[in-house]
């Protein structure tokens, strides 16, 4: 074991110790369930580390009950990182190893997870015959239909519901008529904090893995590596991966996307923002170089691959962009980044992203030792970092899957 690693495993069991009391989360009901800053995510944590031998079974059961002991939400707003999504993504991640450990309980959730899918795709194939415009929440990965896909194609892969979940993103690409404008299917009717601004008449067109429309380009794109196609399905990925090339930019320091454009920038072909900002998971380069690169692979687009590898290698090397972060979190600091790129390097055609791994696993380290995250939380918080330093530590995937809920895998 390398001392990269020695310091890392260090680390990622340091931060797993602190995390011993899911009482913590208790005094706000939502917080137990809660898969990016509650209960549900810090025992994805125990998980892996009882995976690898380095924590206890006793453990993950404490935080599981803590997670489940309040009642878990079943309503049409419940998604991936809330409910009973969040839960079933935790119980099926604990049988990672083929053991299983919750049985029962997962089944019951399983079905409410089933019946909560088929409710929510008819709500928004309903929205579309009404040709009216989505929010993020119908269809994205924190919080819609995007993020239920991915633990479906996880943990239940051949379902009915997977598979309307796939058919509801294909016509998500299709384009609506609004206002005598013609827009992407999946343009949203609010701005990027999911209110009326004045800045954004007419809604926005998201880009990031988290909220736009790289989110369902991955998930199409991994179910189809998986041999899992539904009608339609190939024309969604050219629909979404011609929409990136159409809004692809170039700099000095290599591609890059937008994060949004407005209603004028679609007239005038030119987006608002002026050059590459945080290299971030949930909006950044490294997020959509991810999901394009893992398109490429499933529709074999050799010339696409090398693209998205190079423009995740050129902001790796960019410190302008790289001075940009200013956390440890998944979502948008230095553990998405790793994350990221680790799971890139591993697909990659070239070693140009994975040479740059060792030192983006040094800097995380470092910043581990000078702070940590906003919350003890899997998105913005301890627990994802320390899932981020197991990858460093382990060099290997992880057993449960964890890191399936961000679409990177």
């Amino acid at each position: 074991m390398s001392t990269l690693t020695r310091t890392a495993s260090a680390a990622t069991q340091d931060i797993a110790r602190q995390l011993t009391k899911p009482e913590m989360f208790l005094t706000e009901g939502w917080r137990a369930q809660s898969l990016s800053k509650g209960a549900a995510g810090v025992a994805l944590l125990h998980i892996e580390h009882a995976h690898t031998g380095e924590g206890s079974w006793r453990t993950v059961h404490s935080w599981v009950t803590a997670t489940a002991g309040n009642g878990v939400s079943a309503a049409d707003d419940a998604n991936l990182l809330f409910g009973a999504p969040a839960l079933a993504f935790v119980l099926h991640a604990a049988e990672g190893d083929g053991t299983v450990r919750y049985g029962p309980a997962r089944s019951g959730v399983d079905t409410h997870v089933t019946a909560l899918t088929h409710r929510r795709v008819d709500l928004a194939h309903a929205r579309i015959d009404r040709g009216e415009l989505p929010a993020f929440s119908e269809y994205d990965l924190l919080h819609g239909l995007t993020g239920i896909g991915a633990h479906l194609l996880q943990h239940a892969v051949g379902s009915d519901a997977l598979g309307r979940v796939l058919t509801y993103l294909v016509r998500l690409t299709q384009p609506l008529r609004i206002d005598d404008e013609t827009l992407p299917g999946w343009w949203v009717s609010h701005d990027p904090q999911g209110t009326r601004a004045h800045a954004f008449p007419g809604g926005h067109g998201n880009f990031g893995i988290a909220h736009g429309i790289a989110g369902p380009l991955a998930l199409l794109a991994r179910a189809r590596r998986r041999g899992i196609t539904v009608d339609g399905h190939d024309d969604a990925l050219h629909t979404i991966t011609a929409w990136l090339d159409t809004w692809r930019q170039h700099s000095a320091s290599g591609p890059w996307w937008p994060q949004w454009i407005t209603r004028d920038q679609i007239r005038t072909g030119r987006p608002g923002q002026l050059g590459p900002l945080r290299p971030s998971w949930c909006y950044g380069t490294p997020g959509l170089a991810r999901a394009q690169q893992l398109a490429a692979i499933a529709t074999m687009d050799s010339a696409r691959q090398q693209m998205a590898e190079r423009a995740l290698a050129c902001c790796l090397s960019d410190p302008a962009q790289l001075s940009q972060i200013t956390d440890t979190s998944l979502c948008h600091g230095w553990a998405g980044l790793f994350q990221t790129a680790w799971r890139s390097a591993r697909d990659a055609c070239s070693p140009d992203i994975s040479v740059h791994l060792p030192a983006l696993a040094d800097r995380l380290i470092q910043q581990c030792r000078a702070r940590r995250g906003e919350d003890a939380g899997l998105l913005e918080g301890d627990t994802g970092l320390a899932l981020a330093l197991h990858t460093v530590a382990h060099t290997t995937p992880s057993v449960s899957g964890w890191d399936s809920c961000l679409l990177i895998n």
